[in-house]
């Protein structure tokens, strides 16, 4: 049978110790997938059939039932080992010894435990509601089986412009009917910075907290580059240049004339919080620094 991990022994320990770490040693980052051993033999999955709605609006996904195995992992409020921790599995515990999954997420950041390694977490529906990795769920994979994966290291393909949109939309009214406030520091409920690269990782469904600027600019699982002309809805202007001070990027929704002379765009930012406002970013005249990319996830 797999070696059961040490209970906690202090007295009175709570969650509130293990905030913002992982169960099992963080590894750097791997966007390959990495083949699990275990030292015992896989319980079995039982998957049922039912259906739930995924949450933050997400695609509805099949929940899914698996065991888990040793006595202190962390349960995450978002998809990283980073974010404070909403509880903890452990296998003794009542209750604690399956876990139910919706959907997974890749991290790209890699968590072992002895020569079991996974860069995935699963979104929790129970016992505990949050983010738990991977490898405290006894499978022998580096991933749940017949879980949906979303978000991950790059958006999902297929995802559509309109939906891309919608979600840029939550956050003009998200504070209670008022727009999320502009921060460097904070994070939003839904787990992503609150600045304007937080803002379009999140209109992307790109994984909390979020890319920077540089990010959605350099990586080309993310964004490639493309001529002014070409812009379409949730295309993104960006200022990639300077300190986090002077850089932005703002989603582009529709040109507001046939002389393509200002836009209508998605923004978070500084002094106000999200915004939907005319812009002329990038345009002849305006800020010549700003550079036109389309998100790879729109496949075209």
């Amino acid at each position: 049978m797999r070696r059961v991990l040490p209970a906690v022994a202090a007295a009175g320990l709570g969650v509130t110790a293990f905030a913002g770490l992982a169960h099992g040693t963080p590894a750097g980052t791997s966007a390959a997938s990495t083949k699990l051993t275990r030292d015992t033999a896989t319980a079995a999955t039982a998957v049922s059939a039912r259906t739930t709605g995924a949450a933050s609006g997400r695609r509805a996904a099949a929940a899914a039932d698996f065991p888990t195995w040793g006595t202190r992992w962390v349960v995450h409020a978002t998809a990283d080992t980073g974010s404070p921790a909403v509880g903890m599995i452990n296998k003794t515990a009542a209750g604690q010894d399956r876990i139910t999954a919706d959907y997974q997420v890749d991290t790209d950041r890699k968590v072992c435990e002895g020569s079991a390694c996974s860069t995935f977490m699963a979104h929790l529906t129970g016992p505990v509601t949050g983010f738990l990795s991977v490898v405290a769920v006894d499978v022998p994979q580096d991933r749940l089986p017949g879980v949906p994966v979303q978000g991950g290291g790059q958006p999902q393909p297929g995802d559509s412009r309109q939906e891309m949109l919608n979600r840029a939309a939550t956050w003009l009214t998200a504070d209670n009917g008022s727009q999320v406030p502009y921060s460097q520091a904070k994070v939003w409920k839904d787990g992503f910075r609150q600045d304007c690269s937080g803002y379009a990782s999140m209109a992307l469904g790109l994984p909390t907290p979020g890319t920077n600027t540089v990010g959605l600019a350099t990586n080309r699982s993310i964004t490639r580059p493309i001529a002014l002309g070409e812009l379409k809805p949730g295309d993104l202007l960006i200022d990639a240049a300077g300190d986090n001070n002077n850089r932005h990027v703002v989603i582009f929704e529709r040109w507001n004339n046939e002389a393509h002379s200002s836009y209508t765009a998605y923004e978070q930012r500084g002094g106000h919080g999200t915004d939907h406002r005319t812009l002329t970013y990038g345009l002849p005249g305006g800020d010549a620094e700003f550079k036109f990319y389309r998100p790879v996830m729109f496949g075209d």
